[in-house]
């Protein structure tokens, strides 16, 4: 299997800069549902009736309403193609989702893919149409093939707060320490106040803190961490997961996080934020919009949160997700020019543009797609930007050796839940967590 180059990763990430430092300058689309800056009559390619299912993860209701929107454009736009929403509208993980399609036999033709490593070695996913990559600036390449069409460059997560609540309890700046975030956290607390707010009813929100943290002890310091752990040369004991994993259970111990965050839904974070309820979120710029719906007059603030070393450190590197084609849908030669055919239409200027604003996305195309941003998303790209932040991926990001086992993700955050309350230390879990990891190792070789 083939490494990623993060090297290669990095450039891009600086890359995209430019086109979005232009994003306060363009106005938006005008007509969201038509999508008008579709791709033209002359790329169109399906002309029969042809119908194809489509599935993605539908967690974020933001990343939702983009797709309901692009989907709902495309079928006015081709009424002799039927796209079918198939998504997951149950309390499953994404990943069981789709296995359980396809054990079923039910595996949609078309797909938001997330764990491309896992379905392309399984044979799953077919090859995109080589002209499409020239759409994008960079295309992810798993085992040297281009899968997945990327919807959206990796966006930074931060600390999004109420300024409001930051001045009635005497906050005055942003924190440039890790050790000064903590003070505000005690200062907030002081005050009657969650600091924090973590939607762990939905297990992959454990994941936003969890990889901040083991983004700033282990990956940004050895990226081919996962490819050394499936080697077993090194462990979850290590100093530097142990590190990590203390420095994340440190917050529910000191209460510093909403004590209600097991039932917590990543939904309803939201509502916690502008009900007053807690004053800040670890999550990412997608959720800006879904507050200043809830509340427009919510004063929002966002920074990067350092890690103990004083450093920034961001999952923005690339990764391997994007919209793919199921081997046997391609093989349908009406299903694979229409499937081909949403990915343009998807990618057009307005039509991206549009899901971009509502997801407060950064574009991967080559195309020049810009849209309007709010302060704090220029704040994001600015962080992004600046030559002093490091740039890695989140532990289930990486791919080619350093792919990590497709089940451990949900298990790993699932124990968090478990170490966060207290029911285990940081060193049982660290050693359950090799356990676990052994044990899907040596079932991926039989």
């Amino acid at each position: 299997m083939k490494k990623q180059t993060l090297g290669g990763l990095l450039a891009l990430s600086m890359a995209i800069t430019p086109a979005l430092a232009a994003c306060s300058q363009e106005q938006k689309p005008t007509d969201k549902a038509a999508g008008t800056g579709a791709a033209p009559a002359a790329q169109m390619e399906a002309k029969k009736p042809v119908s194809f299912t489509l599935a993605y993860a539908a967690g974020d209701p933001a990343h939702k309403q983009g797709v309901v929107d692009a989907i709902a454009a495309f079928n006015k736009a081709n009424p002799n193609i039927k796209i079918v929403d198939v998504s997951n509208n149950s309390s499953a993980t994404y990943l069981e989702y789709l296995k359980t399609k396809d054990a079923v036999g039910e595996f949609p033709d078309f797909v938001e893919m997330r764990d491309t490593q896992l379905y392309a070695d399984a044979g799953k996913l077919a090859e995109l149409p080589a002209d499409l990559k020239d759409l994008f600036k960079l295309t992810a390449q798993v085992n040297g093939k281009f899968y997945t069409a990327p919807i959206a460059g990796s966006a930074p997560q931060g600390i999004i707060y109420n300024k409001k609540m930051y001045k009635d309890a005497g906050i005055t700046q942003e924190p440039k320490t890790y050790a000064e975030f903590l003070e505000i956290c005690e200062k907030l607390k002081a005050k009657g106040i969650a600091p924090l707010v973590v939607g762990g009813k939905d297990i992959w929100h454990m994941g936003f803190l969890i990889n901040k943290f083991l983004i700033d002890d282990v990956f940004i310091k050895d990226p081919n961490w996962n490819a050394k752990r499936n080697k077993g040369e090194v462990s979850f004991t290590d100093a530097g997961p142990t590190k990590a994993m203390k420095d994340f259970t440190q917050l529910f111990e000191k209460g510093y996080v909403e004590k209600g965050f097991l039932s917590t839904a990543d939904n309803q974070t939201t509502s916690l934020l502008v009900t007053n309820k807690a004053a800040m979120l670890y999550s990412g710029p997608w959720m800006f919009k879904q507050i200043l719906d809830a509340d427009p007059s919510f004063e929002l603030g966002f920074y990067a949160l350092p890690g103990t070393d004083g450093k920034i450190n961001l999952a923005t590197l690339p990764n391997q997700q994007g919209w793919s084609m199921t081997t046997e849908a391609a093989k349908n030669p009406e299903k694979a020019a229409a499937m081909k055919q949403f990915i343009q239409f998807f990618f057009a200027k307005e039509q991206y543009a549009h899901y971009l604003e509502l997801v407060s996305g950064i574009p991967t195309t080559k195309e020049n797609v810009t849209y309007k941003a709010i302060e704090p998303l220029q704040t994001v790209l600015k962080v992004v930007s600046d030559p002093n932040t490091g740039h890695s991926m989140q532990i289930n990001g990486f791919w080619g050796d350093n792919t990590m086992p497709a089940s451990f993700r949900n298990w790993f955050y699932k124990l968090s839940q478990d170490w966060a309350s207290g029911k285990l230390t940081v060193e049982e879990a660290m050693k359950k967590s090799d356990e676990e990891w052994n044990t899907e190792v040596k079932a991926l070789k039989k």
